[in-house]
């Protein structure tokens, strides 16, 4: 199937904040004196980030309209919580990067799908 330019672009800005996110919690959670050295709300975030980026995989390869809107929500409501997580947190670089992968989501969801119409015989 190929892919139309705002769904590779919407694609690769979510995985491009996933990744982010990831490095930066990771980067958090193990540096002392970044004010949350081992802590499991920024162990989640990482998680969570890696999470993002499969369901970013996923949701790139969904050709089914119900799977896809199914995987849209679940991206957004994942973006929300790790973009909050890490306001909290003080880590405003992850929430920024959020902000660019609900960009990315915005432009992935504006792709519809194409209908795939069989002949019947």
């Amino acid at each position: 199937m190929l892919q139309t330019q705002p769904s590779r672009f919407g694609s690769i800005l979510l995985l491009l904040s996933a990744v982010i996110g990831f490095a930066v919690a990771l980067y958090a959670w193990l540096t002392p004196l970044t004010g949350v050295t081992g802590t499991i709300g920024v162990l989640g975030v990482a998680i969570a980030s890696v999470l993002l980026a499969l369901l970013a995989l996923l949701l790139r390869g969904a050709s089914h309209r119900g799977t896809r809107i199914f995987l849209i929500i679940v991206t957004l409501v994942l973006l929300f919580g790790i973009g909050f997580a890490a306001a909290l947190l003080h880590q405003y670089i992850i929430t920024a990067a959020m902000v660019v992968g609900l960009i990315g989501l915005i432009a992935l969801s504006s792709n519809s799908v194409r209908p795939n119409h069989r002949a019947r015989a």
